[in-house]
């Protein structure tokens, strides 16, 4: 498979994906916890079939020491007995902000109120963040069908 253009040698996506990649370490640099930012990566990149960002994001959370058994229970985060309170908060802002088109009046209330449960204001801002980057960056890579499987730790950074 061979992506549709090449992301990192067109002049106009590099700029797109430029501010794309500062707004993520701006979410990188902040207290939400580094295995929440991940586990909502992957578990958006999941709900939008983004294998790039599957790939990457499964790859990168290994590499930073988060177990195999956690990152195989994202999908079925809700009947899995290895996650915190917190952190299902967080993947249920996740799945709800990125199905929006799906539900009328996208994120509840109650959803809401559950994130911030566990999370401060700088946090939750952070959720937001993470959330529309990561959906972002899906939608550009299956739009482009950027290949999955070959990414390696580091690789951009």
């Amino acid at each position: 498979m061979e992506a549709r253009l090449n992301a990192f040698a067109n002049p106009v996506l590099t700029k797109v994906f430029k501010h794309l990649i500062a707004a993520d370490k701006v979410v990188g640099d902040s207290t939400l916890p580094a295995a929440t930012q991940e586990l909502v990566k992957l578990r958006a990149s999941q709900i939008n079939g983004c294998g790039f960002c599957t790939d990457m994001h499964f790859k990168d959370a290994v590499h930073a020491g988060e177990s195999a058994e956690r990152l195989n229970m994202v999908a079925a985060w809700r009947e899995a007995t290895v996650f915190t309170e917190a952190e299902r908060a967080a993947l249920e802002l996740a799945e709800e902000a990125t199905r929006v088109a799906d539900a009328a009046g996208g994120v509840t209330d109650e959803v809401w109120a559950g994130a911030a449960e566990h999370y401060d204001e700088e946090q939750l801002a952070a959720l937001v963040g993470v959330i529309a980057v990561i959906n972002a960056f899906n939608r550009g890579n299956v739009m482009l069908r950027m290949p999955a499987g070959d990414y390696q730790p580091g690789q951009f950074g």
